[in-house]
């Protein structure tokens, strides 16, 4: 199980629209995934349909008191989508906050992590919306992670406070002894400004390999998700806002691309071009193969029938090439090869498919 914590001082970052929208596309990817909302503003627990007022039970009962007599975390776990549960939060882990700060500093920075190490065998990831300040609420996020992301908007002000919060970072990793791997993802990025460009340009150059590949771009969609209480996975798989979240999950699963390359073992007697190429007509996807007698497409883009609505021409020197037209999205897909699925040897974009075998990933913006 890996456990991210989403983190920022600043506000109106996209942190809660990170945690939500990443969740719904690691859900859509066939792992089960477990949102914490640690945030009193409970905006997490909004923006998954559910209304804080209208629940019973929250994390308070299961961060209010030691292990021994907290409710089990799994007693107030709710699922909202497929593959997608909640630990609801309420405005009440506010006296949370305060009840922990005034009691004895062992173990009340332990209690989400312990709450947690029940679930271990039920959760692929759990993501943890912190609230936008370092207190005892966010320390138990920390904890309890061992990753943390940080959405950055690509402003110079941002850029001033991030250097502030990974020395923060640094001083709990000492403090509380646990490591964590940290990451910066720049957010509400505007491609049509030079400012924003510049931004990006220096928080690249400032912070190098801390910096996700993936940048969020300003998307109206990702707010309309978040006012129908529903993750941008299931609001709209065309917009921008998933095509970006859905990347940032895909280069999530990707650090574990040794395991996966290890599972595909070696492709024999294949070679191919580009794996993509937009052109008037559609995408192509090149494929050579001399030896071969059959090659068909499929993928997510036509309910992974071969060849279904794809236009084949089979040039020289064994090169199939498969058209299909698609619009702006992320997209999965294997050829199929005499009879045995294949995935694409020229794409390095590839994830465990959800029914089994690897999948190679294509990214439209």
């Amino acid at each position: 199980m890996r456990s991210i914590a989403v983190m920022n001082q600043k506000g109106g970052c996209g942190k809660t629209t990170t945690t939500v929208s990443l969740a719904g596309c690691l859900a859509a990817e066939g792992h089960r995934v477990l949102v914490v909302d640690m945030d009193p503003q409970a905006h997490a627990t909004l923006g998954l349909g559910i209304d804080p007022e209208e629940i019973d039970q929250n994390l308070y009962e299961v961060l209010s008191e030691d292990a021994d007599g907290a409710a089990p975390i799994e007693d107030i776990v709710l699922q909202p989508a497929e593959n997608l549960d909640v630990a609801p939060s309420g405005v009440i882990l506010s006296a949370l906050e305060q009840k922990l700060a005034a009691e004895a500093a062992s173990g009340r920075t332990e209690r989400l992590s312990a709450a947690l190490d029940r679930l271990e065998a039920d959760y692929a990831f759990v993501l943890i919306d912190c609230p936008p300040n370092v207190g005892v609420l966010t320390f138990n996020a920390l904890r309890a992670a061992q990753e943390v992301i940080i959405p950055l908007e690509t402003s110079y002000y941002a850029m001033h406070g991030v250097g502030k919060l990974l020395e923060t970072i640094s001083l709990l990793e000492d403090r509380l002894g646990h490591q964590l791997s940290v990451k910066l993802l720049p957010t509400l990025f505007d491609g049509r400004t030079r400012f924003a460009k510049r931004a990006l340009a220096e928080i690249r150059e400032t912070y190098k390999d801390l910096v996700f590949d993936t940048v969020i771009r300003q998307n109206v969609r990702l707010r309309e998700a978040a006012q129908r209480g529903v993750p941008i996975s299931t609001l709209d798989r065309r917009c921008y806002g998933f095509v970006d979240y859905m990347s940032l999950a895909l280069e999530i699963l990707f650090d574990r691309e040794e395991e996966v390359e290890e599972e595909i073992g070696p492709v024999e007697d294949l070679d191919s071009g580009d794996v993509a190429l937009a052109g008037e007509k559609g995408v192509v996807f090149t494929f050579k193969s001399p030896a071969a007698r059959d090659v068909r497409l499929a993928g997510d883009f036509n309910d992974w029938v071969p060849d279904k609505n794809v236009e084949t021409r089979l040039g020289p020197d064994g090169t199939w090439e498969k058209t299909i037209r698609l619009g702006p999205g992320v997209y999965q897909y294997r050829y199929f090869v005499d009879g045995e699925w294949r995935s694409d040897p020229s794409n390095p974009r590839r994830v465990a498919g959800p029914a089994g075998g690897v999948n190679s990933v294509l990214i439209i913006s």
